[in-house]
């Protein structure tokens, strides 16, 4: 579910926490960067737990519905039950897996804030896509997984009011939601009636992304004097003081990922970062640091300091 960007971006914002606070120290950052890690785990778990609380509130809206002084006012589908007894809904209410992982976790998110699930559940049986699958006489495992994915994708994922709920409940959830959704999407559509895998991965983070995003940490915070010499003099209409902190911050991990990571190729380091910078820094940015990095990577190639082992990375 992690991948590298991700990673550089989460060790960017500890560079920045121990740049700009007196209370951080590089300890600090470490256990930070570990727990924002996994706590992208936890937020997909969440996600799947939304889903099963959208069945529950289907199921107990049936139930509700079907008392006599409310059933004249609901809206009659052949099949009411259609939706509380989606076959997608259905194999995630038998993970025993994930029902086990909710439970020691004890992840109370929407149990707590059930508001949230009912403005999602408003917004997906009022919209045309609901509208469609339950009157579509279509019974099928294929019918019930792309009525999932479709107001996963167009209803919940996009939901503004879910947005924020989640960027005030863990503020590294702002940048990990876009990579969590995707993640979630690809699992959904790959779904089959015979799928037997839990939709919830292992929840462990991969020892070589937090070693690489630990390392990265480490030797951007205890090298950074270092790091800056290599392109203070590549700036002639910049002083160290003008430079934007996060671009300044950008250089010093490319750098840094150019002389202390030699299995990483320098074309990759330069392309993340540039990337990076277009998301979170200002729009010239990019331009500004390409020039720079192109620079001192030629020169630290020149002067043997630029040392990348397999063919190909320099």
């Amino acid at each position: 579910m992690l991948t590298r960007r991700h990673i550089r971006v989460k060790v960017m914002q500890g560079i920045y926490a121990l740049q700009h606070s007196k209370d951080s120290n590089l300890k600090d950052q470490e256990l930070f960067l570990q727990k924002s890690m996994a706590n992208m785990f936890t937020l997909y778990t969440s996600l799947l737990a939304l889903l099963l609380e959208l069945k529950a509130m289907a199921e107990n809206q049936l139930e509700v519905s079907s008392k006599k002084y409310i059933k004249e006012t609901t809206t009659n589908f052949k099949n009411p039950s259609k939706f509380a007894d989606n076959a997608v809904l259905k194999l995630l209410s038998e993970d025993s897996f994930l029902l086990e992982t909710i439970e020691s976790k004890k992840l109370k998110i929407w149990y707590l804030n059930p508001e949230y699930v009912k403005i999602l559940f408003k917004e997906i049986t009022s919209s045309k896509v609901y509208i469609n699958y339950m009157e579509s006489d279509e019974i099928s495992f294929d019918a019930d997984r792309d009525f999932i994915v479709e107001i996963f994708k167009n209803i919940i994922a996009p939901n503004d009011k879910l947005y924020e709920f989640l960027e005030d409940d863990q503020l590294t959830w702002i940048d990990d939601l876009p990579i969590v959704n995707t993640f979630l999407l690809k699992k959904l559509k790959k779904l089959t009636d015979y799928s037997t895998e839990s939709l919830l991965p292992a929840l462990k983070v991969d020892k070589e992304d937090l070693d690489f995003g630990l390392n990265l940490l480490r030797k951007c915070s205890l090298k950074s004097e270092e790091l800056i010499q290599q392109y203070v003099d590549k700036t002639a209409n910049w002083d160290k003081e003008r430079i934007a902190d996060l671009d300044a911050i950008l250089l010093q991990m490319a750098i840094c990922e150019f002389m202390n990571f030699p299995s990483i190729p320098v074309r990759v380091s330069l392309n993340e970062y540039l990337e990076i910078a277009k998301e979170y820094s200002s729009p010239k940015s990019s331009i500004f640091i390409n020039g720079i990095l192109d620079t001192v990577s030629n020169e630290l190639k020149e002067s043997g300091k630029l040392k990348k082992s397999g063919r190909g990375l320099l």
